[in-house]
């Protein structure tokens, strides 16, 4: 029976493993993607999109892994929470892995005009949702509630700066209506963001479930 739960609990560890390199991944994705945009380096947008074949194998194998633990296992109470928060973590990751591919593919359509405005808080609004990712992902495998919080509240900050980049976005659509269809992309780049950020907030739920059972919505 002890070797049994050691075995079980060894599984555990190397899940929570492959949730963490996945997530990594999914971080270097976001910030890749906002650096081609920035730089307007098609290469490292088409890089970007054809590693989200790898992301994708990469949550099927631990989808895999995370049913055959049930099914073998049969785990129960916060075991099996744990192993259920685990599955839904990857589909958030997942999702923002699509987000910054999608990211890339506005690199890649304005490649090589002028930037309408320079880009400071795109980049702010990514390196905030680098971060949320991963102390998303940090307090899952710590089982830290207080950081899941303290992670989700930072959402906010996504959020304004959101708002403001929209607000000035607007602005520069109606005074020159030659930068509507660049202002749009760049729209969407930022709402893109957004998402991430509200999917790292999906994390701090599953976190705050799996410690204390209790289902509550982070993303006020």
């Amino acid at each position: 029976m002890v070797g049994g739960r050691r075995t079980f609990d060894k599984a555990l560890r190397d899940l929570q493993q492959e949730i963490l390199r996945m997530g990594s991944f999914v971080e270097e994705t976001i910030a890749n993607s906002v650096l081609a945009l920035a730089k307007q380096d098609v290469e490292l947008a088409d890089k970007i999109i054809a590693g989200d074949d790898v992301i994708d194998e990469t949550e099927r194998d631990i989808q895999d892994r995370c049913m055959k633990l049930i099914a073998t296992q049969q785990p129960m109470a916060k075991d099996l929470r744990r192993i259920a928060a685990g599955f839904k973590i990857i589909i958030d990751l997942e999702r923002m892995a699509d987000n910054a591919c999608d990211i890339a593919k506005v690199a890649k359509r304005i490649a090589g005009q002028p930037l309408i405005k320079p880009l400071i808080d795109i980049p702010r609004m990514a390196q905030i949702t680098q971060g949320m990712v991963k102390e998303g992902l940090d307090s899952y495998v710590r089982e830290d509630v207080d950081l899941a919080l303290a992670m989700c509240k930072r959402d906010d900050d996504v959020d304004q700066l959101y708002s403001q980049v929209f607000r000035e976005l607007l602005v520069l659509m109606m005074e020159d209506p030659k930068k509507i269809t660049q202002a749009t992309h760049l729209l969407f780049v930022a709402r893109y963001l957004e998402r991430i950020a509200d999917h790292a907030t999906n994390i701090g739920e599953e976190v705050l479930f799996l410690v204390t059972g209790e289902r509550k919505e982070l993303n006020d």
